[in-house]
């Protein structure tokens, strides 16, 4: 006869060389996830792809004067995994830093924001808030002169569509790729990521030979758990995205840019 103790120890062993069976496989599935760098199957980065265009309406405005003056916009609650941050301004040149802080002297992710007339083209970004509590730091180091207008929300945040979770390609550290558009297309999606790495990148929108319109410096320190996405109007014709992997050669990252809305009845005719 088995004792009572024999039968509960056999029960033990068996449960725990279940968990560990059980805890091989979900290692060996997020392994294998994180190097094939399925966007679709990261746990922090379920977009919802049918949300995909923006809004141009400013909700909830905050007007942030310029000569470094900084505001901030905190969150507490661990359901909120992405922010959602527009910059514009009235017509004015915008110039602004952008932190995300989570907990003391730790920035996971920072960038810097140049463009020409933030009217014409304003800033969208999607940043990812994994473990609360997160805060937005939006600071305009522009001339006192230019004031920028922030909207920064958590609710129906703008996602990138099926095509842009679909078109990513590798770009090398210190390496550089252009995409150029057809001038019917008004706003593309721009999305980077990494396999688990920093991600040092800078984005600029050029019109014409050195003519940038819209400057992004980018760091953020896991691109995998915390990609970046954003959407850029891309007005006119001649419009070209220049991305450059500022990181050493041992730092890839992938890039996706698609074309987020097009207007074809506004296509100017060119001249041959």
């Amino acid at each position: 006869m088995w004792s009572v103790l024999q039968i509960l120890l056999i029960i033990a062993t068996t449960d725990a060389f279940t968990t560990s069976i059980f805890g091989k496989k979900c290692f060996r599935s997020n392994v294998n996830c994180k190097m094939n760098i399925n966007y679709n199957t990261n746990k922090y980065v379920d977009y919802d792809t049918q949300n995909s265009f923006i809004d141009n309406k400013v909700r909830h405005p905050t007007i942030i004067q310029g000569g470094d003056t900084l505001r901030t916009w905190s969150f507490k609650s661990p359901h909120v995994e992405q922010v959602q941050v527009k910059l514009t301004s009235e017509g004015r040149p915008l110039d602004s830093d952008i932190e995300i802080w989570q907990g003391p002297d730790n920035v996971p992710c920072k960038m810097r924001v140049y463009i020409e007339n933030g009217a014409y083209r304003p800033f969208y970004a999607v940043f990812r808030t994994p473990r609360a509590p997160n805060t937005i730091a939006i600071r305009n180091i522009g001339a006192i002169e230019f004031p920028l207008i922030a909207d920064v929300k958590s609710s129906n945040v703008v996602n990138p569509s099926e095509l842009c979770l679909s078109s990513f390609s590798p770009i090398q550290g210190g390496a550089l790729r252009t995409y150029a558009f057809n001038p019917f297309v008004e706003s593309s999606q721009i999305m980077l990521k990494t396999d688990g790495r920093p991600l040092n990148a800078r984005i600029e929108l050029l019109q014409g030979p050195n003519n940038n319109k819209i400057v992004i410096e980018l760091y953020i320190d896991d691109g995998f758990e915390k990609p970046f996405f954003c959407i850029l109007n891309t007005p006119d014709t001649g419009n070209v995205i220049r991305i450059v992997n500022t990181s050493p050669i041992e730092f890839p990252l992938i890039a996706s840019v698609t074309p987020n809305s097009m207007n074809r009845d506004t296509m100017d005719p060119i001249m041959g």
